[in-house]
């Protein structure tokens, strides 16, 4: 006699598709903080805020320490910008950007996990950064900062946080749809320094070009302004401009980088 067994069902595993999000996210921390160029940006926005607050406060009698560091944004905003360009041209520049994506084969994963990074990254350098600055002006000011009202002193100082996260994320939009590093910081510096002053040029126009100044408060640079503002304005129209900013951007890009060869 012999014995009947049934056969055996093949058993199939699907084979993974890649890092999870956090695996990719630690990657991207660790390739933008192991690059040089990251910690001059970083050296120099923070240089800059700290020197700009302590000649305010030395030539402003009677001036808020929280707008003294705050106003160094007029230009740290550029230093995120290139950052956050930087941060991705330049994987194109090296090559990288073939061995990011065989290691993440999902590329919208891909970009948000560098979208992230560069936004914690800057994000923590502003705190700290911040902390200095006031760190280096609160003893030499006239008057007290009014700590018991955050309209007046902790909510600008998170807000600031966040705009500058945004300008740096900017770069990032411009460094994933244009992927050239000489391209994405003149796309970045031209939104963030270039397009306000053109449009204040429109200023002198007249009534007839009132509209396009009108407009010009939706930059990213007119909504960060106001929304910094002491005491803090109404927040609303600036926070979803810059929000629309960076998912208007980094959403392109993400697309352009899952459709195009790396």
């Amino acid at each position: 006699m012999t014995a009947l067994t049934s056969p055996r069902r093949a058993t199939f595993t699907r084979a993974a598709s890649g890092p999870t999000f956090l695996r990719s996210l630690r990657s991207e921390l660790l390739k933008l903080t192991t690059v040089r160029s990251t910690w001059w940006a970083l050296g120099i926005g923070a240089a800059l805020t700290v020197a700009i607050a302590f000649l305010y406060m030395s030539a402003a009698e009677g001036g808020n320490p929280i707008f003294g560091v705050l106003v160094s944004a007029q230009f740290t905003m550029l230093v995120a910008g290139v950052l956050g360009a930087i941060a991705v041209t330049g994987e194109y520049a090296t090559g990288m950007i073939r061995s990011t994506m065989t290691a993440t084969p999902r590329r919208g994963q891909a970009a948000l996990a560098k979208a992230v990074a560069i936004a914690l990254v800057v994000g923590a350098a502003t705190v700290l950064t911040y902390l200095i600055g006031l760190a280096v002006t609160i003893p030499t000011a006239s008057t007290a900062v009014v700590w018991s009202d955050p309209a007046q002193s902790l909510l600008p100082l998170v807000l600031g946080v966040c705009a500058m996260v945004v300008y740096a994320l900017i770069g990032t939009g411009f460094g994933l749809i244009v992927r050239n590093g000489a391209g994405a910081i003149a796309a970045t510096v031209g939104v963030l320094f270039v397009a306000p002053i053109a449009v204040g040029l429109f200023q002198l126009g007249g009534e007839s070009w009132q509209w396009l100044v009108d407009l010009g408060r939706y930059l990213p640079v007119s909504a960060g302004s106001t929304l910094t503002a002491i005491p803090t304005a109404d927040i609303l129209v600036p926070a979803l401009t810059l929000v629309a900013w960076v998912v208007g951007l980094v959403g392109i890009g993400t697309v352009l980088l899952q459709r195009r060869d790396a």
